[in-house]
């Protein structure tokens, strides 16, 4: 696939996995439906996985297959969400690195996604709230910025694509 094709396959993915990670979030009692909604957003994840590993790959191969691999391994059932934190910041890092999107937008990214990645272990040990207390602000704080850097990524991607990467600098 081209870059262009994948930027925009990304973006509308990234659309897909927010609505039904959202939509999980609300239908929280309701088994069958969350079950569905899980299905759907393991799907996105691998889709995102392979169509970030594209367009980042140039950049650096062994960052964008680590990135792939966090992709993969969050759409397993389980802890997903530090895998996706990780994956986040990389292939954040890589769109910065590479000038494949505006810097402020990547930076937004980088700085969001590693943030989370910071999150995820204090609230696994039982700090603010324990793992996924949606009732902390602190985890608002935290995701909020990733949610707006995702919508406004995926708009981006759908409408702009990505730009041909920056050269890389050899060591």
């Amino acid at each position: 696939m081209t870059r262009t094709t994948n930027a925009r396959i990304a973006g509308v993915t990234f659309l897909i996995y927010i609505a039904a990670g959202i939509a999980s979030l609300v239908l929280s009692g309701r088994a069958h439906a969350t079950d569905i909604l899980s299905l759907i957003t393991s799907f996105a994840a691998l889709v995102l996985g392979v169509t970030l590993y594209a367009i980042t790959r140039e950049q650096d191969p062994d960052l964008a297959m680590l990135g792939l691999t966090c992709r993969v391994i969050e759409a397993v059932p389980g802890h997903g969400e530090i895998y996706f934190a990780v994956g986040s910041t990389l292939f954040s890092w890589l769109l910065l690195r590479g000038r494949m999107i505006p810097v402020a937008l990547a930076w937004l990214g980088v700085i969001a996604s590693v943030l989370l990645v910071m999150l995820l272990p204090l609230q696994i040990a039982g700090f603010f709230g324990g793992p996924s207390a949606w009732s902390s602000p602190v985890t608002w704080a935290v995701w909020l910025p990733l949610l707006v850097f995702e919508l406004t990524l995926a708009v981006w991607l759908i409408t702009k694509g990505v730009a041909i990467p920056a050269q890389r600098q050899s060591a």
